[in-house]
């Protein structure tokens, strides 16, 4: 199931927005999105299920979290121990107060103090180590995904990298997902070595190898399958013994557990542009000789696909990987190609 056009999200502006003053390292940020009209209401007892499990699993023992609703968004970040940088991000985020929050996951051993201006002020959540590949990165997100759930009015979960760049304003990036009928996550078929060919017989009967998927980790979710995913005990327990590097478990774990269990609402394709045609592991990583006004059209235009059911041609609102380098060039060409 895919996604379909939405004729309010066409043209580009030419505002002169600040782009962030630089790019974020090792870093997962998650973006939730909430309905703007929700009064701050502490969560009722009918959701006391869905606290012991977030707060059972995922948080510390002696500290007390509640479940409230609220009016702003979420976005979670997971990183290894350089986020300094995020603190520029805010002007991303600049006159949208209300609209979103902010969750950040480093390294248990880096603290630092945002500024009380910073909209990453006071938004470190407790944390463990993780590691690329590995079933740990798939406990930090979904760690990231417990402690956003805890505030009842987060409806949208984005999941992005520290080498992540928005492709449009933050009110287009809002109305998109808030407006999209399906969740985003890839999740496709891979008959290859690389797909199928990862999969371990062991995981029957909870997953067959017809069900086996691939996708990017990058995701944009909405509440319901972000609590699917943080309460998941049938398939984790497969994933976490049988899918070991060389599986890469944060590739096949969300893609093949939605598929199963919510095909309806998942769009089998993401919106985080990357570029494979360098070929190796891992997706290009774009320098400071990279931005050009060719490579920035070809990352921008030229796109097919279906947003709630109809054709479009808005296709993808972030993309990666970005080097430190490419900061300079990328602030001077951002209120022209991104609008901020």
């Amino acid at each position: 199931m895919e996604e379909g056009q939405d004729p309010t999200v066409t043209a580009r502006t030419n505002q002169s927005r600040v782009f962030p003053q630089r790019l974020l390292r090792q870093l997962l940020v998650a973006f939730l999105f909430l309905p703007l009209d929700q009064a701050s209401v502490k969560f009722a007892s009918q959701h006391d299920r869905q606290r012991a499990v977030l707060e059972g699993v995922f948080c510390p023992a002696d500290k007390e979290v509640s479940i409230q609703e609220s009016s702003e968004d979420c976005i979670h970040v997971l990183d290894k121990g350089t986020v300094a940088a995020v603190t520029s991000l805010g002007e991303v985020f600049k006159g949208h107060k209300g609209t979103y929050s902010i969750y950040i996951h480093s390294l248990p051993s880096f603290k630092v103090d945002f500024p009380s201006s910073s909209v990453f002020h006071k938004r470190q959540i407790p944390s463990q180590v993780s590691e690329w590949g590995k079933m740990s990165m798939c406990d930090a997100e979904r760690r990231l995904l417990a402690n956003a759930l805890l505030d009842n009015s987060n409806e949208w979960f984005i999941l992005l990298s520290e080498s992540c760049i928005p492709l449009y304003p933050f009110r287009v990036i809002y109305h998109y997902i808030m407006k999209s009928k399906y969740s985003f996550m890839g999740a496709f078929d891979d008959p290859g070595p690389f797909g199928r060919g990862r999969y371990n017989a062991n995981m029957a009967p909870e997953v067959n190898i017809t069900q086996w998927r691939k996708g990017s980790q990058w995701f944009e979710i909405n509440r319901k399958l972000a609590l699917s995913i943080v309460e998941d005990s049938k398939y984790y327990p497969k994933f976490d013994e049988f899918c070991k590097p060389s599986c890469y478990v944060d590739e096949h774990y969300f893609p093949t557990m939605l598929t199963i269990e919510a095909p309806n609402l998942v769009a089998n394709r993401s919106i985080t542009w990357v570029d494979w045609s360098r070929g190796g592991a891992h997706p290009a990583t774009f320098g400071k000789t990279d931005i050009k006004e060719e490579f920035l059209k070809r990352m921008l235009e030229g796109h097919s696909c279906l947003y709630n059911n109809q054709p479009s041609s808005v296709c993808f609102l972030f993309a990666r990987k970005f080097a430190p380098s490419a900061l300079e060039p990328l602030l001077l060409v951002a209120p022209k190609y991104f609008g901020y």
